[in-house]
């Protein structure tokens, strides 16, 4: 079957999504340790941005958020039946009523597929070939929710093409090179018409099996290994980008769902407070690099503030697709300020911190106001501009920015709720959720299973 005729007037978009990886992982953003070649050339030649947040310090809400352009309790994210992320067999998921990026770009045309993790819900209804994704290869959650060191709470991993289980405990050693493999084969056979990748690694996450030659090679044990393999498939898909002649006309964006874990296995957030699971800045400012010659002025550092879920207008805006006008986008369009190298002001007024459905914090240009963490009200305010650490709390000498923030609180909290002020939001949707749901494996002894059990006992 012949492809289709390209559309010339519209870029590619490659979207890489990593897991845990932290603000200082990588060498263009301070890492003494681990060596990123491919992603500093990325940088290099592309706008490397300082402010960048997901809405979310957990993967299950930011990777919601990412895809809708939406806060996590905006789209019943926030929490699950009271956990913070969404497990194996789990009745709740994002709603099919949702319109994901990838349904906005299937519908102007774009092929669409996901390589990696999903995390969004895994029963048939809020699996990705049901969200805007022609195709699907990967886990449908974290990699540490299998059959691990003698534990049998979860059923074996599996690794999914579309809606089918093609492999149960795969070698995740192995894995990052198959979906190298799996988006090489995509980009070929869509290089004729525009297309949406998502490749969404599984390193950093817990437990690392990064590959021999990386772990050989690392300063930084396996963590830095399997920042090295995260390099290497991104070296490997601009050469093909290079080698098709398509390199000019593709968007490639990369980041990460959080900040790193950061608790001795070498993962680092540079000089923010705070890991993973927190909103202090270590939980939710991550690196992102954007790369589109001709468009992006290369060699830029952009200090606007952005997030994730301005993906969604943005992208649309790139492919020529309207935004949905019958639902709340939280994302703002931030083309100007890429188009610009940085120079034009951000359009994001403020950004709010939510830790599953509490509202811990928020900034507003250079401020950043916490009032809760874990439950427990705070009263900290800090100057990102000139303490990124979050060290130095200034709330008492700064009277007239905290009532400008506290104002600005109040008003998401009647837009959006707030849980531990018993507060519940004006304008919310519910996630998606089935009244029976099934695990997509199930623990068979006489299985021949590749790895039966992984013997790592770290969990992410």
């Amino acid at each position: 079957m012949e492809a289709p005729a390209r559309d010339a007037g519209k870029a590619n978009i490659i979207l890489m999504n990593c897991d845990d990886l932290g603000y200082g992982d990588l060498a263009c953003y301070g890492s003494p340790c681990n060596s990123t070649p491919h992603l500093d050339r990325l940088a290099a030649e592309g706008m490397r941005f300082t402010d960048f947040y997901m809405a979310s310090p957990v993967c299950s809400p930011s990777r919601g958020a990412m895809l809708t352009g939406c806060y996590p309790p905006r789209i019943g994210f926030g929490s699950f039946d009271g956990r913070g992320v969404l497990f194996p067999g789990d009745p709740i998921g994002l709603n099919p009523s949702e319109i994901t990026i990838a349904a906005l770009l299937r519908d102007a045309g774009y092929a669409t597929k996901i390589v990696g993790k999903w995390h969004c819900g895994d029963q048939p209804e809020f699996l990705p070939t049901r969200h805007g994704f022609d195709s699907y290869y990967g886990l449908p959650y974290s990699n540490d929710m299998g059959r691990q060191k003698e534990d049998d709470k979860w059923p074996p991993l599996p690794l999914l093409r579309d809606e089918e289980v093609m492999q149960e405990q795969p070698d995740q050693s192995g894995l990052t090179e198959r979906y190298v493999e799996e988006s090489l084969r995509f980009i070929r056979e869509q290089r004729q018409r525009p297309f949406f990748l998502y490749l969404a690694h599984m390193h950093v996450h817990l437990p690392i099996y990064a590959p021999a030659r990386f772990l050989r090679e690392s300063r930084n044990g396996a963590y830095g290994a399997a920042v090295a393999c995260i390099d290497w498939a991104a070296g490997v898909i601009m050469a093909e980008l290079r080698r098709l002649g398509l390199e000019d006309n593709t968007m490639v964006i990369f980041t990460s769902d959080n900040g790193s874990r950061c608790r001795g296995e070498g993962g680092s957030n540079g000089v923010l407070r705070g890991i993973k699971t927190t909103t202090w800045e270590g939980g939710q400012r991550v690196p992102c690099i954007i790369r589109w010659p001709g468009h992006i002025p290369a060699g830029n550092t952009c200090t606007g503030l952005a997030t994730a879920m301005d993906f969604y207008p943005t992208l649309a805006a790139i492919a020529g697709c309207a935004v949905p006008t019958d639902r709340i986008i939280d994302g703002r369009d931030i083309t100007p300020l890429m188009l610009s190298g940085g120079a034009a002001a951000s359009p994001r007024e403020a950004f709010f911190y939510y830790n599953r459905n509490d509202l811990e914090a928020v900034r507003d240009g250079r401020w950043k106001l916490h009032v809760r963490k874990s439950r427990q009200a705070i009263a900290e305010l800090y100057d990102l501009r000139n303490d990124p650490g979050e060290n130095r709390n200034v709330h008492a000498d700064e009277p007239a920015v905290v009532a400008r923030l506290t104002a600005l609180l109040e008003r998401c909290r009647e837009d959006l709720g707030d849980e531990a002020l018993g507060i519940a939001g004006q304008n919310v949707r519910p996630a998606g959720r089935v009244a029976s749901p099934r695990t997509l494996t199930q623990y068979r002894p006489d299985h021949p299973y590749m790895i039966a059990t992984y013997d790592l006992q770290e969990r992410g």
